[in-house]
């Protein structure tokens, strides 16, 4: 065994056997390669990558390749799930150098940790315009001892790019500019110019959910004169991939993204954040729209979460990979004898249903899918479209029964403080949206766990991952900021302002620790753009401090510390923290219209420091069943507080307010406040009322 074994992380345990020299990310293996004078070679992945898996069949467990690294260089494996801070510095400095990135992940370091050559997968042989693995390590290794001189200079190149990415897109509008309507509607032109008006989606194949452009336009439609195509795309984009082979027909849950224009072939993992993405976002279409379809995804989705992802204590595991017995999608697919096999008599509507064939619709297999919607369906098929569900249904069940007897894929245990906050999120949305007091349950079972395990001996400082009781590396901007909007949430549900005191003191501490350095402008000029580091104050092992502001699969941190440093600026009264996010937005300028895709989480910010920001409080007896009922209308753009008497500590529970017999909602907007109302009916006609003037 090499130095892996003594890891937590399921990737670098399966690179335990590699007859590589393998080190973990470390001083150990840094030091040495200082003392010898070698270039390192850091390999990232994560387990549920396929093609990680296949990279390591094909090289790193081959004899001859394994001498050609350990001879060569300190080899170093990182799981980029566990350090995403490493990752994003040296996919950076990849795509600087060859215009593309992707995992696996392979740079090359000179011994101070400066990237100077990479790329991503590497063949054993010559193929796809690529060259082969041992040509690249050949290659590099002999540059590093004939042309050194040019490989520092490539390397202090790279480095100074870095640092100049960390201004990237930075303009600072003037505020009036920049908080203006028109640019909300630049924003949806954009998107909808690249939206997929057949199948729904962003852009072309291959497709990911892209869930923060979705709630963008859910969240537009309800504003003044929005455009109805908004909506229309976005709730097309939720119906197809509902609908196709990326959406678990039998098990539910999401998985990464579809490798097709139609959703029908998806990248089969299923990770964490993608769910409780999704499942945030559906909520959102439910209180729109009230589609029964959508609750019944939530349900199915968190059911397979509780089901396939939820440790014995209440947190959340990371990732299902897509491969089981060496091929990628093997637990999901299914040939048509099997499914007559099983079904019996109930085969042939099931398998029409779903595109089941006899040939497959996938690489001669079948990944289910509907291509009709049920009444449709039934209506050709001559049944009504009860009996047709409970077909569907015994079948689905029948299907997950006979698919549990399948090897299954790797879970990835370990878990994420980031990951697990959006899951929080996505169940307290959940639960305003269907109301089912579970849902509300574990969410605060699952916050306990995470505020009791991550945390270290410094007050409102965790860590970023644990596992087998052991936490793991500085939590990072991200898990910050997600845990931070989870307590927002939290507070909402629960009426609990405990939850909203944590989320104060955090935001603090992140102000404190992630704060960028002055800007280099003059001194007279006092100005920050406010952004923070991905990475807190005083981390060494990093070559520099990146900042991040594009939404990726996750949202930028970034933009939900903006988010929440608004929304905690009104709950509680903190007008610098008003001026900070509002800074922030105006620093990226005409980036987040213009490309709103790469800035989805942002635009919707803007939407809300726009339109304004309904300030909603309940006060009384009643107050818990009054806040069921507004949390069943869809107000995206609001705070929430409740509580059974006035409490003069937060802004919107202010005392002095007159006593009325009955429980009270109090909304204010954009500095002014509506005469108080008695229901949830009366509260989102006083909305309207308020938007449409």
């Amino acid at each position: 065994m090499n130095k892996l074994s003594n890891e937590t992380s399921p990737y670098l345990l399966q690179h335990v056997h590699n007859p590589v020299d393998w080190y973990p990310w470390g001083e150990e293996a840094l030091n040495r390669a200082k003392e010898e004078n070698k270039p390192i070679l850091v390999s990232i992945g994560y387990s549920a990558c396929h093609w990680c898996h296949v990279m390591e069949r094909e090289s790193f467990e081959d004899a001859a390749t394994a001498r050609l690294m350990n001879d060569n260089f300190i080899n170093i494996k990182i799981d980029r799930e566990e350090r995403p801070d490493l990752d994003h510095i040296y996919m950076d400095a990849v795509q600087a150098m060859t215009g593309s990135g992707g995992w696996p992940l392979n740079v090359f370091l000179t011994p101070d940790k400066k990237p100077f050559y990479g790329g991503t997968y590497f063949p054993p042989q010559p193929a796809y315009n690529r060259a082969s693995w041992k040509d690249t390590l050949l290659g590099v290794a002999q540059a590093f001892r004939e042309k050194r001189n040019e490989i520092d200079a490539q390397a202090e190149n790279l480095i100074a790019h870095l640092l100049q990415s960390n201004s990237f897109g930075i303009q600072q509008l003037p505020e009036q500019e920049i908080f203006a309507v028109a640019k909300v509607n630049e924003a949806v032109e954009a998107l909808l110019k690249s939206a997929d008006k057949e199948w729904g989606g962003f852009g072309r194949a291959p497709k990911f959910p892209q869930t923060f452009s979705i709630q963008f336009l859910l969240r537009n439609s309800i504003m003044p004169n929005a455009s109805p195509e908004g909506k229309s795309i976005a709730l097309l984009s939720l119906d197809k991939m509902i609908e196709g082979g990326i959406y678990d027909q039998v098990g539910g849950g999401f998985a990464r993204y579809a490798t097709d224009t139609e959703w029908l072939a998806p990248h089969f993992e299923k990770m964490l954040y993608d769910n409780a993405l999704l499942v945030s976002t559906l909520s959102e279409a439910y209180l729109l729209t009230k589609k029964e379809r959508y609750k019944e995804v939530i349900e199915e989705t968190i059911g397979f979460i509780q089901r396939e992802l939820l440790h014995p204590d209440g947190g959340f595991y990371a990732a299902l990979d897509a491969d089981s017995e060496g091929v990628e999608g093997k637990f999901y697919t299914w040939s048509k004898k099997e499914v007559d096999e099983c079904l019996g008599n109930d085969a042939e509507i099931f398998c029409a249903y779903y595109d089941i064939t006899d040939n497959g619709n996938w690489e001669h297999t079948n990944i289910l899918r509907v291509k009709k919607i049920p009444a449709i369906f039934a209506v050709e098929k001559g049944i009504k479209v009860q009996e047709l569900q409970l077909i569907l249904e015994k079948g689905r069940n029948t299907l997950l029964v006979q698919r549990e007897q399948r090897i299954r894929p790797l879970l990835d245990d370990k878990i994420i403080l980031g990951w697990n906050a959006l899951m929080n999120t996505a169940l307290s949305k959940a639960f305003a949206a269907t109301r089912q007091e579970q849902y509300r349950q574990l969410a605060v079972r699952n916050m306990n766990f995470l505020l009791d395990r991550f945390c270290t001996d410094k007050k409102n400082e965790f860590k970023h991952c644990w596992k087998n009781d052991k936490a793991k590396y500085p939590a990072f901007l991200d898990d910050y900021a997600y845990l931070i909007e989870a307590l927002l949430h939290l507070q909402e549900i629960t009426a609990d302002t405990t939850w909203l005191s944590k989320a104060g003191e955090m935001a603090g501490y992140v102000i404190d620790q992630f704060s960028e350095e002055k800007t280099g402008m003059p001194a007279e000029a006092g100005q920050r753009h406010g952004f923070f580091y991905y990475t807190p104050a005083g981390q060494e092992d990093i070559i520099i401090r990146k900042k991040e502001v594009y939404d990726g699969a996750v949202p930028s941190g970034n933009a939900v510390m903006a988010y929440n440093l608004w929304r905690l600026s009104i709950l509680l009264d903190r007008s610098d923290w008003r001026q900070r996010s509002m800074d922030m937005l105006a620093a990226l300028g005409n980036a987040i219209t213009r490309h709103p895709s790469s800035f989805g989480y942002w635009a919707c910010l803007l939407q809300e420091v726009i339109g304004g920001t309904n300030e909603i409080a309940v006060v009384g007896e009643d107050y818990g069943e009054l806040v069921g009922e507004i949390l069943s209308h869809y107000i995206p753009h609001r705070v929430l507080m409740a509580a059974s008497e006035e409490n003069p500590k937060f802004p919107l529970l202010l005392a002095k307010r007159n006593k009325d017999e009955k429980t009270t909602i109090y909304c204010c907007r954009n500095y002014t406040c509506a005469s108080p109302v008695f229901s949830a009916e009366g509260l989102t006609s006083l909305i309207n009322k308020g938007q449409n003037q």
